[in-house]
């Protein structure tokens, strides 16, 4: 079986990105791009101003049970501390439920590729690729001037 791609009998681990508005769905858009085709059992929840936390909670526990096959939910936030993570803590459940910030393409990419394993590693794949991920381009070694 081809990482990433899954089939709709295979066992995976979901994916719910729960961001600021409009982040979640522009990450999937980009995640479709990468692999082709929109991957399996991953959702967005683009949290508006102002909208309601106990509301994006409820929302949020509904895409959960929807991807949840038995392998787990990865719920990935946008930043540690604004409302989307904030609306998070009652969802985590150790094992079940995950939850990492900080999103990035590295992160989602790795993530879905890695999918298919424990929920666990998804979670360390996940967190390795958006600190791998995050490199300075011109990659030369910058001397101090003299």
């Amino acid at each position: 079986m081809q990482r990433g791609a899954g089939r709709e009998t295979d066992k995976m681990v979901g994916i719910l990105l729960l961001t600021h508005a409009p982040l979640g769905e522009a990450f999937i858009a980009a995640a479709t791009h990468v692999f082709r085709a929109r991957p399996e059992r991953l959702e967005a929840i683009d949290v508006q101003a102002d909208q309601d936390t106990a509301e994006v909670r409820g929302i949020a526990a509904e895409a959960i049970a929807r991807l949840n096959d038995g392998s787990g939910v990865l719920v990935i936030t946008d930043v540690m501390g604004g409302t989307p993570s904030n609306c998070t803590l009652p969802l985590c459940h150790p094992g079940l439920v995950e939850v990492i910030a900080g999103i990035s393409l590295p992160m989602l990419l790795r993530a879905i590729t890695y999918r298919n394993d424990t929920l666990d590693v998804v979670v360390e794949m996940a967190l390795a690729g958006g600190q791998g991920g995050a490199v300075r381009v011109d990659n030369r070694v910058r001397l101090a001037p003299s």
